[in-house]
């Protein structure tokens, strides 16, 4: 047995490990603090092993470059984070939602700590948040955040940096359907907001010795809730299938 390619095959195993594992830190689900990080590690490196018979043979003419090897992982380090930051801000398109939603409704008083959104988050937006990630996971979403990894190698060769300007105008243009999507998704309730509010003013200018306000607010919970039930199944489908169509178009 030969095994005198065994340091060059190394060096591109590790090549493909840095762009996979970055991915793997920000993309949504793998990333949630609820995954140990020793977990995390492993499945980067188990779904490595999975597609070294896929890419490896795209990192070895890199690997056999052993004076800029320090460089090359940098680089594709600094292209998974990058892959992977753009997945997450599009997965916060659900997690705006949710915050428009909880406004509408009259709970955005009700927060809990989400990590994945930096900080305190409406418990409407947290719980969308969960419940997006299981749809996607049951429609085979996150195949297609696998299958970006390795469509990734096409578009950014390994060893190639990226324009700056290109990513920019890329995460410009998917931040803005992030948020075009999350407002789209919050439609209904924001309809439904409008309608209750211009109907408790004029309430409120009809009878002003009744404290509408006091009063309607448990209405506004009742109405908003049962609302939000009968939209959800609509709401997490409709942003499963944005997804999916944003990941299939690259990311145009």
């Amino acid at each position: 047995m030969n095994f005198d390619n065994v340091p060059q095959q190394a060096a591109a195993f590790l090549i493909l490990f840095a762009r996979i594992g970055a991915v793997l830190m920000l993309l949504p689900v793998f990333s949630e603090d609820a995954v140990p990080g020793r977990i995390r590690l492993l499945i980067a490196l188990g779904m490595t092993i999975g597609l070294w018979g896929m890419l490896g043979s795209q990192t070895m003419p890199a690997a056999a470059k052993t004076d800029g090897l320090v460089s090359i992982l940098l680089v594709e380090l600094l292209i998974g984070l990058g892959l992977g930051l753009l997945v997450k801000m599009m997965f916060q398109a659900i997690a705006i939602a949710g915050s428009i939603i909880s406004l509408q409704i009259g709970l955005s008083s009700a927060i809990v700590f989400d990590q994945s959104q930096g900080g305190q988050a409406a418990l409407l937006s947290r719980f969308v948040s969960v419940a997006a990630a299981v749809v996607c996971m049951s429609l085979a979403v996150h195949h297609l955040w696998i299958a970006s990894i390795v469509r990734s190698y096409t578009l950014f060769p390994v060893g190639g940096l990226p324009s700056t300007g290109d990513f920019a105008t890329i995460a410009l243009h998917t931040a803005t359907r992030a948020m075009s999507l999350g407002v789209s998704l919050a439609a209904p309730l924001l309809v439904y907001g409008i309608v209750f509010n211009v109907a408790l003013g004029l309430a409120a200018r009809l009878a002003p010795a009744v404290q509408v306000f006091f009063v309607a607010q448990p209405l506004n919970l009742i109405l908003g809730i049962g609302l939000f039930a009968a939209v959800l199944g609509a709401i997490l489908t409709s942003f499963a299938t944005a997804m999916a169509n944003w990941m299939q178009t690259g990311w145009s």
